[in-house]
């Protein structure tokens, strides 16, 4: 087959702001220019061929099925029955071994959707994902699926990032990720570049963690029910540049993008916003534990927790890389081991199955681009190829696989309820304040300000806190939402001593410049900003406390920072406070 190469060079130029910090003025000051060369590469494709594939020692590799179409993402029951979904053609194929010859020459539609892209399996219940819905579905004795079941409609409009992918954690929620819009860019919408954290009946809604361009692969470490994902980085910042992430990702963590990647590189195209330095972003940013190949493209992930692989691979990762186009020298194109130690630690990262790529005729082609990655129950592995429609299964016939199947960590019990922060913070000699809103003491907050309707926040007032005062806090909470609780729907600090009211419809972001320097916290949401009242329906009205604190000080806490971080750093620092109480309440016939 006569193949041939198509490569382009792209130069391109950006202003960097790295290396220099705020002028007097608070205005950000031009670095030197930074001139990156880019490559874009797309190698003709070729016939799938197993026979080309290496493997370690003892291993094998088997083309277990064909003309499969754009199959993508794998789930594989407990029964070991095999679901792929194909986002092109926009549905879920459930394979079947007619023969039991371990070849799926059998496939059924068991659900369409268009878009159809991420699913997970949680024993008898199947959950699918497309660009903006979230479904759920029984699993049937014969394996066809039931009624699918609209649990979420409105997760963020598609980008550059459409695949959304999800699990099912060990604390019984669903986790989705949901890709950024660009390739680096400031996203209006706080869900992008995120893994959203729900629970299955829908509710309890949270941004899980933030500054992730897009990880369609994650999955929970067995030993300790560590959630880890691998991030794709960002492309145009050269061959080598930037690697692509493997990380630890935690509640509350934001891990760099756009401003920030990899250990500590730095985006020249763009700087933090509202006068945050590099630095600031890199202080409240998560380095990556390990970086692999620059845009190898990783997809579909697992950690290994069956027997049939050797017993030193359990409790690793292995993930699909589908493969670069953003580079002169292709790479990817493979399935990667990544190694952990003991101490449940990301250590390293090598190629497992290779091949993929072929020198044919003298020039470079591809039989492959792994995507789609999962473990069966009896410990075999199973890749999908979504450009050749194959389906792909590696086994092992050593003689020291794991002898029991790695079980899953426990988790850990729900916080408990806490007091609401006034009571958390002794009053002392503080001054009372007075807080005005666009409501009255215990009357109902005006719908537009809450999460069902604009989603803005009302315009907020208060009298002058005594001498003294150099920096005022806002702190808005719900006792009344559940565990845990107080939930908190705003957090902002640093607020100009000089400032005794904020507009309606405040911005969101970690810093602001108006007023200047005011910074804000972690909201139930997970975002940051204000969250309005999102009450379930049928609850009666929950009270809303709108808690203003007069400082003696500005708070030296960076953006992002929790509640129970602000409160801390307030304690000995109060010198006046007030509280507002609104209530709200979502009807069953509100729109």
């Amino acid at each position: 087959m006569k193949v041939s190469a198509f490569l382009t060079a792209v130069a391109v130029s950006f202003v960097a702001t790295s290396a220099v910090g705020q002028s007097a003025g608070g205005e950000v000051e031009p670095g030197p220019e930074a001139t990156i060369l880019g490559h874009v590469n797309k190698f003709r494709q070729a016939d799938p061929d197993p026979r080309s594939l290496t493997v370690p020692e003892d291993f094998q590799v088997e083309l277990v099925a064909r003309d499969l179409g754009n199959a993508r993402m794998l789930a594989i029951s407990d029964e070991g029955r095999v679901y792929v979904t194909r986002r092109t053609e926009g549905d879920v194929q459930l394979l079947t071994d007619r023969d039991g010859d371990g070849v799926y020459e059998g496939k059924q539609t068991v659900a369409s959707r268009p878009n159809m892209h991420g699913i997970a399996i949680d024993g008898s219940t199947m959950y699918l994902v497309t660009i903006k819905e979230l479904y759920q579905t029984d699993i049937g004795p014969d394996g066809g699926l039931g009624p699918l079941q609209l649990i979420v409609d409105d997760l963020p409009d598609a980008g550059q990032h459409p695949n959304r992918t999800l699990g099912v954690g060990p604390d019984g929620r669903i986790y989705i990720s949901v890709g950024s819009t660009c390739n680096a860019c400031a996203e209006n919408n706080p869900e992008n570049a995120t893994i959203v954290r729900i629970r299955a009946d829908g509710t309890g809604r949270q941004i899980f963690a933030s500054g992730l361009r897009n990880t369609i692969g994650f999955d929970w470490n067995p030993r300790d029910g560590a959630l880890w994902g691998l991030d794709h980085g960002i492309d145009w910042l050269g061959d080598e540049v930037q690697p692509e992430e493997v990380n630890h990702i935690v509640q509350n963590g934001t891990y760099g993008w756009p401003y920030v990647w990899g250990a500590d590189g730095e985006n020249p195209q763009d700087y933090p916003p509202g006068g945050l330095t590099m630095d600031d972003w890199k202080a409240i940013s998560t380095p990556m534990v390990l970086g692999y190949t620059a845009h190898a493209a990783p997809m579909q992930m697992a950690f290994n927790r069956g027997t049939n692989f050797p017993a030193e691979m359990q409790g690793d990762i292995f993930a699909a890389y589908r493969g670069s186009w953003n580079r002169e020298a292709p790479a990817g194109y493979e399935v990667v081991r990544i190694r952990f130690g003991e101490d449940g630690q990301a250590q390293s990262a090598e190629p497992f199955l290779t091949g993929f790529l072929q020198q044919i005729e003298g020039e470079t082609a591809w039989t492959g681009r792994p995507t789609g990655l999962a473990f069966a129950p009896d410990g075999t592995m199973l890749v999908t190829d979504p450009e050749n429609g194959a389906l792909y299964r590696i086994s092992y016939a050593g003689g020291n696989a794991a002898a029991t199947p790695l079980r899953s960590a426990e988790v850990s019990p729900a916080d408990r309820p806490q007091p609401l922060a006034l009571e958390r913070i002794s009053a002392g000699a503080a001054a009372d304040m007075q807080v005005k809103a666009s409501f009255t003491e215990g009357d109902a907050i005006p719908r537009a300000h809450s999460a069902y309707g604009e989603n803005i926040s009302p315009a907020l007032s208060w009298t002058e806190g005594p001498a003294g005062t150099q920096s005022y806090a806002i702190i808005v909470e719900d006792p009344d939402a559940g565990t845990p609780a107080p939930i908190v729907h705003w957090l902002a600090w640093n607020i100009p001593a000089d400032v005794v009211r904020l507009p309606e419809g405040m911005g969101g972001g970690p810093q602001l410049t108006d007023p200047e320097g005011m910074r804000q916290g972690i909201t139930a949401r997970g975002s940051l900003g204000w969250f309005g009242p999102r009450p379930p329906a049928g609850d009666p009205p929950h009270n809303y406390h709108f808690q203003i604190f007069a400082l003696d000080r500005q708070l030296d806490l960076l953006p992002r920072a929790g509640r129970d971080e602000v409160i801390a750093a307030m304690k000995g620092h109060v010198l006046g406070r007030g509280e507002l109480i609104g209530t709200y309440a979502h009807g069953d016939a509100e729109p």
